[in-house]
């Protein structure tokens, strides 16, 4: 038998180990990952709708652009031209007669209206509603009106009963009820004027062989209350309070003579307003 080498023993052994180890099939290199490429997109064309035909007559029909034309032909084929409507008949006469009354002033009164709204009104004044009389006269010297007039209202006011005066005495009574009477009630309104007397012919304060009362002159007038909106009534002779006192104190100067509670005794359940003319300043009491 031949010796064994030490170079072939450990040959014999490395062979050895090498087919123990050996794989059953010769391994090969792995396939390189598949790179997946993202698809380029499909674009889809952008749709818009067509254009409506305009239809509705009270618009008038736009021009098409040459370019519209030739991208929707059947536009322009399909839309009808639409044209205003015509005006009515009488139209054009009717707005230039409003433009005319719109920059024309207003009309003034004419002299028929201005008779009319006097109709009814005495003195020359709208305010003052009554009637004229004829000239009042008496067998009592110093008795009488030349030019007399029945009051019944005044500012809308009416009397209780109707007082037979002369102008002067009517103008001075409406200048009272505004300036004097109306101020004095504050937010009392008064519709109703309480007429106590007016023309009568007889003597101061009824005493005989006295001088001839202003009120057989036509020029005096007396109030015994007032009625107010509410429906209640001040009478002087049971209410005579501040508001009747400072009534009766404006009416000092525009009557010559004014009277009332506590000034003679002969007037305490009214107020005497006359219009007699007197030397200097006026009589009030």
């Amino acid at each position: 038998m031949r010796a064994i080498g030490p170079l072939t023993l450990i040959l014999a052994v490395l062979g050895g180990m090498a087919m123990a180890e050996a794989p059953k099939s010769s391994p090969h290199p792995a396939p390189r990952p598949t790179v997946v490429q993202p698809e380029t997109p499909v674009v889809a064309p952008i749709l818009r709708p067509r254009h409506r035909p305009t239809t509705r007559a009270a618009e008038p029909q736009t021009t098409v652009e040459p370019a519209r034309q030739q991208a929707a032909p059947e536009i322009a084929a399909v839309a009808p031209t639409l044209r205003p409507r015509p005006r009515p008949k009488g139209l054009q006469a009717e707005v230039e007669q409003v433009a005319m009354a719109q920059s024309e002033p207003e009309a003034t009164p004419t002299r028929k209206s201005q008779k009319e709204s006097r109709k009814g009104s005495v003195c020359g004044d709208p305010a003052i509603r009554g009637q004229e009389l004829p000239p009042v006269t008496s067998r009592t010297k110093g008795c009488g009106i030349a030019e007399p007039v029945r009051v019944t209202a005044i500012d809308g006011i009416p009397f209780s009963q109707p007082a037979t005066i002369d102008c002067d005495t009517a103008l001075a009574l409406k200048r009272w009820m505004r300036e004097g009477m109306a101020p004095a009630f504050g937010n009392r309104e008064v519709v109703q004027l309480h007429i106590f007397g007016s023309y009568m012919c007889r003597s101061r304060n009824n005493v005989r062989g006295a001088k001839i009362s202003e009120h057989g002159r036509g020029k005096a007038v007396d109030i015994a209350g007032f009625i107010f909106s509410d429906g209640k009534e001040w009478t002087v002779a049971r209410d005579y309070n501040k508001q009747i006192r400072r009534a009766q104190k404006a009416a000092c100067g525009i009557f010559g003579t004014t009277l009332g509670p506590g000034s003679d005794g002969y007037h305490e359940d009214h107020l005497h307003f006359d219009t007699a003319e007197r030397r200097g300043s006026a009589y009030c009491r």
